[in-house]
């Protein structure tokens, strides 16, 4: 098979908010350390995500997991910056599964509260955790998809980050990451197993920069593509793939994706 690359790395170090796009990162067998390490809730305690308000993703952050320094810069000027320190432990509900956290005392839960309007916390929990399935730290998409989507849709092109996958590749067929399910993969140093497609959200809808809808992505979606089904069994859009870490390592842009063959298996474990 034909050898693809990574293009692109996406990185969330605070769910639903702004990506940032490193040209390398350390894959652990939770994922990206500053990945999803910190996630939104209401005065509650339920998430706050992009589908509850949009403009999260106008919110650029910035992590130092190394420091434990944690910084967000909002579209009027205002920049909440200092050393993460946590407050009371808490339970967030992730689709039915209960995931643990710390409250994150400090100016960003005023700084995120004055930006919505409303009362929101910060919580931080470990990596890996915070994961819209209670496995699955990997996630990928090829350029050739999003070429794709933009041909049947009449658009000049798709913006990948509207997926939020941590790495998109190119160098394959359209939808070929579907036929890697199952499979594992190698990915710069790192190997991965794919256990599924991602099913898709209204998120996918919005504009990645200003978080406004204006693309019906899974209407597109569903016009060209057979619907699948979870791990659950429930029926879902599929686009992407997503996986566990089998083999540690670094990834980088540039560096070469292929499925690895049966017999190379065991030396990767």
């Amino acid at each position: 098979m034909a050898v693809a690359t990574v293009t692109q790395v996406n990185v969330a170090p605070v769910k639903a908010l702004g990506l940032v796009h490193p040209d390398e990162v350390m894959l652990e067998r939770t994922g990206v350390a500053g990945n999803r390490r910190f996630h939104v809730v209401d005065e509650r305690g339920r998430r706050y995500n992009q589908l509850r308000d949009g403009r999260l993703v106008q919110i650029r952050p910035d992590y130092d997991a190394e420091a434990g320094r944690l910084t967000l810069a909002f579209p009027d000027g205002t920049v909440a910056d200092e050393a993460v320190a946590h407050g009371d432990e808490i339970t967030v509900d992730f689709y039915g599964r209960p995931v643990q956290g710390r409250l994150v005392e400090g100016p960003w839960a005023d700084a995120l509260s004055a930006w919505v309007g409303r009362p929101l916390r910060l919580v931080e929990s470990e990596p890996g955790l915070a994961v819209d399935r209670a496995r699955g730290q990997v996630s990928l998409v090829s350029e050739e998809s999003l070429v794709e989507l933009a041909r049947q849709s009449g658009r000049d092109s798709v913006d990948g980050r509207r997926f939020r996958m941590l790495f998109q590749i190119a160098g394959v067929e359209p939808h070929a990451e579907d036929e890697w399910v199952g499979h594992r993969i190698q990915v710069g140093e790192a190997v991965i197993e794919l256990r599924g497609d991602v099913g898709r959200c209204a998120i996918t809808t919005q504009n990645p920069d200003s978080g406004v809808p204006d693309f019906d992505t899974l209407r597109t979606i569903d016009a060209y593509r057979p619907r699948t089904n979870n791990a659950a069994g429930r029926e879902h859009i599929p686009f992407g793939v997503y996986g566990d870490v089998v083999r540690p390592g670094v990834v980088r842009v540039g560096d070469p994706v292929q499925m690895l063959e049966p017999s190379l298996l065991d030396a990767t474990a």
